[in-house]
């Protein structure tokens, strides 16, 4: 089946990553269908067209999606009840004859993951294998865009990471994998890609080139668990998030997001990204003073 002959739904095409790659396909003059909780909030695209779609209306989802050859997941927001939301869109793609689904994973998914959301990106996993639904699993390393985020009023980054690596990836370059992946799924059918930049850098590394970026100095301040749990506990988040944003750190700190992998290249034909050529293209750093 020719690109143009194959039809495609995205979702998220609202948030940064649907939409990168929801415009890539719209550039490529490939009509989609966009499943959105809010379809006003989805981006004005040539050839797409905006439907309901919540992750938690099966009735929707099955309408949006019936018969659609390719279709990308994009992980529900984080809350306690995603996995489940997870399992409704997956039931539902399935019940609609969905030929491919590409599912945004992320890095070393696994049932005892480290940092705690992996998990339910494994489970979520799991659950389009029994659904017997064709897939491709993208499993994205942390976001190099999202480096400045971690930067305090300060100027510091603190959390438990030690000297532990991370393979960051770019938005980018994950959604160039994702629109090759939709565009001849055949070859990925059945696979798991653990998508990296080109190298694993300490939190160390992220504040020096942070400050080279951003004109401003970045530190990084390690922090034990404890203490990272005790700075947090002010914005009276539930445990669980909690747990995810500092086990963000712990998994930097044993090593499990720093293995660096060929797999966007190997996808896009292009090298991955770098975290200094990230920062520069988004003309981005710490936030000012």
């Amino acid at each position: 089946m020719a690109p143009t002959d194959a039809t495609y739904a995205i979702t998220g095409a609202s948030g940064r990553l649907g939409g990168r790659i929801a415009r890539r396909l719209a550039a490529a003059g490939i009509a989609q269908t966009l499943p959105s909780r809010t379809p006003s909030r989805a981006p004005r695209l040539p050839g797409a067209v905006a439907v309901p779609g919540s992750y938690d209306d099966r009735e929707a989802l099955m309408a949006a999606l019936r018969g659609t050859d390719r279709v990308l997941m994009v992980s529900a927001s984080e809350a306690p009840d995603r996995l489940r939301d997870h399992r409704t869109f997956i039931d539902a793609a399935a019940q609609a004859g969905v030929a491919h689904l590409v599912y945004i994973s992320f890095y070393g998914a696994a049932p005892d993951a480290t940092f705690t959301l992996a998990r339910d990106h494994w489970h979520t996993e799991q659950h389009i294998r029994a659904a017997g639904i064709p897939f491709t699993f993208l499993r994205d390393n942390l976001y190099a865009d999202f480096m400045p985020a971690l930067v305090g009023a300060d100027g510091a980054i603190r959390g438990p990471a030690g000297d532990g690596r991370a393979a960051l990836i770019a938005q980018d370059d994950i959604a160039d994998a994702a629109v090759a992946v939709l565009r001849d799924p055949r070859p990925h059918t059945g696979r798991a890609y653990e998508l990296t930049g080109p190298e694993a850098l300490t939190l160390t590394d992220v504040a020096r080139v942070l400050t080279a970026v951003g004109g401003r100095p970045v530190t990084y301040v390690p922090e034990t668990t404890e203490e990272a749990y005790a700075s947090r506990a002010a914005y009276g988040a539930p445990d669980w998030q909690l747990d995810a944003w500092v086990s963000t750190y712990t998994a930097i700190a044993d090593g499990s997001l720093a293995t660096v992998t060929t797999a966007v290249e190997d996808l896009t034909g292009h090298r991955a990204t770098s975290l200094d050529e990230v920062l520069r293209a988004a003309g981005d750093g710490p936030p000012a003073a």
